[in-house]
Order: structure tokens, then C-alpha cells, then sequence
């Protein structure tokens, strides 16, 4: 018994309980929220999520759903005092960055959608959220082509750093008035399956990007052996992420398909040429697109107004 008599109470089925319990234990958020196609854990006190899983496959690729439909928002499943908002994000310095992509859902606007729940998101550097990080999410990506299925783990670190008088600390920022923490570091755990009746082992492989701080321990993946059911996934299939030049195409051509204005058209493919790489012939045919559709929005509108 827990301290003497009335220490337990009758249940509504007739089962004792502590009367510790009677009102039910603090509730951290961390029990497990699931999605159309992903999952996470939330750290209610720093309102980013500890860690968020996805599934990921080439039929997962393919879709109609559009992230220019879909917007930033608190999860409604998290209550909102405990939820980071838009505002905390804005002049902050740090990008909203996705842990779940939302590249990764283009079979479905709901799922699609579900990634721009703040729960999904933590505070990022613009350009490792643009540059790097997008990178290693176009990997993942790539390794539908390799294998049927791919499950991608993410999240934020905040790891501990050396002081100058040799002492180790964890501290990190916080941003707006929610005090949304800032990770110093990202992680990236992927494991995939060549397909579902082959006989090869799973590979596996884990990733930590420098954010510019979780002090907490994970076991990815518990239910594969991997001291014999695994390879290292950069031994298998190298880890090689797409190159600089490719990439900046690839950047450039969504900045220009995104493009509302001529000045801003001509802007974007100025910056390219200013970086030393010539545009492709796939982007020299977006550019002259878009540019025509433009010229026309223009006319339209200058027409409306003499008009009007």
C-alpha cells in the first residue's frame, strides 16, 4: 500500500488503483500521433516533434496534389498551448523546415496537406533547409527506383557542446513567444526493402546534418536484428547525393515555374547564370513558358484597366 489507508480506490471495474492515479498521471504528448502517411512523437515543451516516420514508395511519387495548395498551420490534434504557430516562425531567422516532406506525398492532397502541421516542423537554417537537407531528401526519393519500399525516420538533435573551460552543456535558442526550440543538428535514419519477397538483407543507414541544439535516446527501427539482418545502405548503394549543378537546375526550374512576375522571371535566371551554369534545354522551355505566360497575364490585366 502506498502510505496507509484510502492509499487505493475502487475502479469503475471493480479493479484497485493507487489513488495516485485517481485523476490520471501528467501527460507529455509524446505517445505516438499517426497520419495519411506519416507519424510522429511531439515534445510538448519545446513544440517540435521528437522524431516523425514515413513510408515512402514510387506509387507514392506519383499524384496530382500540389504543395502550393497547402499552407503552414498548427496540428489540431495537438492542443494549441502546447502547439508552436506561424507567428513564432516570422522574422525569426529560421525557416520552417519539414521533417516529413512534403515532396513525398504527391499521391495524396490529404497526406500532402498533413506535412504542414507545425507538429511536422522544426525551426531550420534557410540554406541547409534549401541546399543539403533537400538534397538528402531527394536521395531518399532516388531510392524508390531502387527499392519497393523505403521508411525514413527524421528529426531534431540538440547535442552537447564543449564549453571554452573543457565542460560540456547542452543549451540552444528559442524562438518567438512560444519559445520554439532551435536544434543544432537534424538526423536522417533510412532503412529500405528491395521488394517484399526478396531475400537479400534490409539496408539501413543513419545521417546527422549540423543545424546551428535532443538529449534523448532513440532505438530505430526495434524490430530488425542488426547485427545480422542489415547492410550499411552507403555499401549497397553508395549515398551519393545529387550533384551541385543538377541540383541548382532543379532549384532553379521550381523558382521559375513559381514565378508571379517578368522582373522576378528574368531574376531568377540571372542568379543562375551569376553561379557559372548554363540552363538545359528542359529549363531554357520552362523559362520561355512561363515567360509567355506572363506576357499574357500582363496584356490581360492592361487591357482590363484601360477598360475599367
Amino acid at each position: 500500500l502506498l502510505g496507509g489507508t484510502g492509499a487505493w480506490w475502487e475502479g469503475m471495474n471493480g479493479t484497485k488503483k493507487s489513488l495516485l492515479e485517481k485523476y490520471g498521471f501528467p501527460e507529455a504528448g509524446t505517445e505516438i500521433r499517426c497520419y495519411t502517411n506519416h507519424a510522429l512523437s511531439y515534445d510538448q515543451a519545446k513544440r517540435v516533434p521528437r522524431w516523425v516516420i514515413e513510408h515512402i514508395s514510387k506509387q507514392k511519387m506519383l499524384g496530382n496534389a500540389d504543395r502550393r495548395h497547402c499552407k503552414f498551420r498548427p496540428d489540431p490534434n495537438i492542443p494549441l498551448m502546447f502547439s508552436a504557430v506561424n507567428e513564432d516562425y516570422l522574422g525569426s531567422g529560421w525557416s520552417r523546415g519539414h521533417m516529413a516532406p512534403a515532396g513525398d506525398n504527391k499521391f495524396s492532397t490529404r497526406a500532402m496537406a498533413e506535412t504542414f502541421y507545425l507538429s511536422n516542423i522544426v525551426p531550420q537554417n534557410y540554406e541547409n533547409n534549401a541546399g543539403f537537407w533537400n538534397r538528402m531528401e531527394m536521395y531518399c526519393r532516388e531510392l524508390t527506383e531502387r527499392f519497393e519500399d523505403v521508411w525514413v525516420v527524421s528529426g531534431p538533435l540538440t547535442l552537447p557542446q564543449t564549453n571554452d573551460d573543457g565542460k560540456k552543456s547542452v543549451t540552444y535558442q528559442v524562438i518567438g513567444k512560444d519559445d520554439v526550440a532551435v536544434p543544432s543538428h537534424l538526423y536522417k535514419v533510412i532503412l529500405a526493402r528491395r521488394s517484399r519477397t526478396a531475400t537479400e538483407p534490409l539496408v539501413l543507414g543513419a545521417f546527422v546534418v549540423p543545424n546551428d541544439p535532443i538529449g534523448f535516446s532513440l532505438v530505430f527501427f526495434p524490430q530488425v536484428d542488426k547485427t545480422r539482418d542489415v547492410k550499411n545502405i552507403c555499401e549497397v548503394d553508395t549515398c551519393k547525393l545529387i550533384g551541385f549543378k543538377e541540383f541548382t537546375l532543379y532549384i532553379t526550374a521550381r523558382k521559375v515555374q513559381s514565378a508571379r512576375t517578368l522582373h522576378r522571371l528574368e531574376k531568377v535566371m540571372s542568379e543562375l547564370r551569376e553561379a557559372g551554369i548554363e540552363p538545359d534545354e528542359y529549363l531554357l522551355k520552362l523559362h520561355k513558358k512561363k515567360e509567355e505566360e506572363l506576357l499574357q497575364e500582363k496584356q490581360v490585366t492592361a487591357r482590363e484597366g484601360k477598360t475599367g
